[in-house]
């Protein structure tokens, strides 16, 4: 890696707002503590405001602003790819998001880089994944942002109808399957739901509050047979 990327990677890493230490740092960029160092002194010398210690951690100071990025020809081609998986497997909504972010990409990209992206071999199929499947994603994706309660009626496996109103935390996609991840008032407990057995989905009136607990890592741990 030359050492300009590194200096670069240093900065996003450190502009996430959370401390990093020298020796996660190292890690990550394969390079020794010692390396580390320098290069954190040199930001500073440079003008990166980076605050903390050797042994304690280090994030920065203030709302520094990361200069435009330029993607090598890997990441273009994880770009394309991820947008691609938007646009195939996911709500319009979000697909047309992909699509103008891929475009805004192409826009300020060096001509041969926006011929490689164009020439990107990698596509998504999207004929295996339903449109019942997608159909509230959008919805869903929103009731999770505003913490809202979701009405719907959902008829399980095995054919056994039931209404239920759930705490919505995370989607999750399983190759050619959308499922909730949420909390269930009528059991009472952490439960998953196929988005096409879902029907009449309706956001309720009513938020809910997780007290300061992060109820996803919870259901996660659940459904993993965490607990």
């Amino acid at each position: 890696m030359r050492r300009a990327d590194r200096l670069f990677r240093i900065v996003l890493r450190l502009n996430r707002r959370r401390a990093v230490t020298a020796r996660e740092l190292a890690e990550e960029l394969e390079v020794s503590e010692r390396t580390i160092y320098r290069d954190i002194a040199d930001l500073s010398l440079s003008g990166v405001p980076v605050a903390g210690e050797a042994g304690v951690g280090y994030l920065l100071r203030g709302n520094h602003q990361i200069p435009p990025l330029m993607f090598d020809p890997e990441e273009l081609a994880a770009l394309a790819l991820g947008g691609r998986m938007v646009q195939g497997w996911s709500d319009p909504e979000l697909g047309r998001a992909a699509e103008r972010a891929l475009l805004k990409i192409e826009a300020v990209l060096p001509a041969p880089l926006k011929a490689r992206m164009e020439r990107e071999h990698m596509q998504v199929p999207d004929f295996h994944v339903p449109p019942a499947m997608v159909a509230p994603l959008g919805l869903l994706r929103r009731a999770i942002s505003e913490t809202r309660k979701i009405d719907f009626a959902y008829t399980r496996a095995d054919g056994t109808p039931s209404e239920r109103r759930v705490w919505p935390l995370g989607l999750f996609f399983w190759g050619d399957t959308w499922t909730l991840g949420a909390w269930c008032e009528l059991r009472a407990a952490f439960r998953s739901f196929r988005l096409d057995r879902m029907e009449a989905v309706d956001p309720a009136d009513e938020c809910y509050d997780a007290e300061g607990r992060n109820l996803l890592d919870e259901y996660i741990r659940v459904a993993s047979g965490g607990e």
